[in-house]
């Protein structure tokens, strides 16, 4: 039996144990407990059996996805001594944003010594990711005023707040953010853009100087890019673990009990989301001569990480890499995706414009359409602001909240099951900064097909 046919006899392994446990969960069939759980192992049991055959990193995470969504069923209690499995592949990859960020632009920008084009990238991918996010943020107004998920829900009675992040954010912190005062700061703080604008300006600053000091730190930077993909490479062989365990966190966390009453909220994220990658994200792809195939392949990997950790910032390496391996230049690579961190987190603009509407309908407040279309011109300035890790996207929420005098309550709704929320727009920021960097490359005239994939 081939790969191909142990895969699919794998799938609908797992598929009719999750159909018969869904039986028995609603009293169509009876069958033990234990059995049900025997039942289930032994079909991811064919799954990682097709993953031991296919060595893949790909196949592997997501397989211990499924593992985790089991191990979290079956187990609620001990999945949460498993959080700190991720939030140790966190800690790793957060140690390298910084060096890997610094390395890879200062040579992309000085060892080219094209200071044009620097610039031109620079207001090229402004102005795309303006269009794009501005697209996203319109899409979640619309999908929130057709399911009207918030209207009709009974707000909960709060007593504590402390779980809500206070922080207004302004234009004035917004503006002041991009500019490091301290890059030791910065890199403490894991503050991308700033760490971003250090290294351009420093890359420029050593394109500026003469070959005698200029080639030391550039032999530095170039070593120090490929020392940091190395281990990146390293620190991938714990993400199905890492990955396995945020997904048990979760599912023995909240339970699959809370999709059935947030189901609505839940559906129309992922209706939106999806309409975005279908009707914006893949018409773009296709305008540009995207090689679909490839592009899609190559994100895989990057995206499952995503969505499992909920944070952008975790598969970023990766995601780098990947984009570098189908044909986009290294200096395109490490000047536009940084970038994209800060300016185009789509599934995230989308979300805040959605969860804003949301809060107003659970409120009962009927925000005119005039109101709502303020509300998503202040958020196109303010989600800029989104750092590309878990739960940042709540200052920019309650910020926009404050402004318009709404109130805060309907949060905690959100709260409850932003972990799957998150998950999902985490993953369509990954696939909207992937794709930025090819649009870019194509557009500079610098993708070159890596047909050996």
């Amino acid at each position: 039996m081939n790969n191909k046919k142990i895969l699919l006899a794998a799938i609908a392994a797992v598929v009719l144990a999750a159909v018969i446990s869904f039986a028995a969960v609603e009293g169509i069939i009876h069958v033990p407990e234990k059995i049900l759980m025997a039942a289930r192992w032994l079909a991811i049991a064919s799954l990682i059996y097709y993953g031991f055959l296919k060595r893949s990193l790909t196949t592997t995470i997501l397989i211990s996805m499924v593992i985790g969504v089991e191990i979290g069923l079956d187990f609620p209690v001990f999945s949460q001594n498993l959080k700190v499995l991720s939030q140790l592949f966190l800690r790793l990859i957060k140690c390298i944003i910084a060096p890997l960020l610094f390395g890879t632009l200062v040579y992309g920008i000085a060892g080219h010594s094209n200071i044009k084009q620097v610039g031109r990238m620079g207001w090229k991918s402004i102005l795309y990711f303006e269009i794009v996010t501005t697209l996203a943020l319109f899409i979640g107004l619309a999908a929130i005023n057709l399911s009207k998920a918030g209207v009709g829900i009974v707000l909960p009675h709060v007593e504590h707040t402390d779980e809500l992040p206070t922080n207004k954010q302004t234009i004035t912190d917004i503006i002041l953010h991009i500019f490091p005062e301290n890059i030791a700061k910065s890199i403490y703080d894991g503050a991308v853009l700033e760490i971003v604008v250090f290294s351009i300006l420093f890359g420029i600053g050593l394109a500026m100087v003469d070959e005698k000091h200029k080639r030391p730190m550039l032999n530095f930077v170039e070593s120090l890019s490929e020392v940091m993909f190395k281990f990146t490479s390293i620190i991938m062989y714990f993400a199905p673990v890492a990955v396995c365990a945020a997904i048990a966190y979760t599912v023995g966390h909240m339970g699959l009990g809370v999709l059935v009453n947030l189901l609505k909220l839940l559906l129309t994220l992922y209706a939106a989301l999806f309409f975005f990658l279908l009707c914006v994200l893949f018409p773009i792809a296709l305008l540009v001569k995207v090689p679909i195939k490839k592009f899609v392949q190559a994100i895989v990997e990057p995206v499952s990480i995503a969505f499992a950790t909920t944070s952008s910032e975790s598969a970023l390496p990766k995601a780098m890499k990947a984009m570098e391996h189908i044909g986009v230049p290294r200096k395109i690579v490490s000047f536009v995706m940084p970038m994209g961190y800060s300016f185009n987190l789509d599934g995230t603009t989308l979300y805040l414009s959605l969860a804003s509407i949301f809060v107003a309908q659970a409120a009962g407040i009927d925000l005119p359409l005039s109101t709502q279309l303020l509300m998503v011109f202040t958020l196109m300035l303010t989600s800029k602001g989104v750092a590309g890790v878990p739960r940042a996207s709540l200052v920019i929420l309650l910020g926009t909240l404050s402004s318009f005098n709404l109130p805060v309550e309907p949060v905690f709704i959100i709260l409850g099951i932003d972990e799957l929320m998150d998950m999902a727009r985490t993953s369509v920021n990954v696939i909207g900064n992937c794709l930025a960097t090819v649009v870019i490359a194509k557009w500079e005239g610098e993708f070159v097909e890596n047909t050996g994939i």
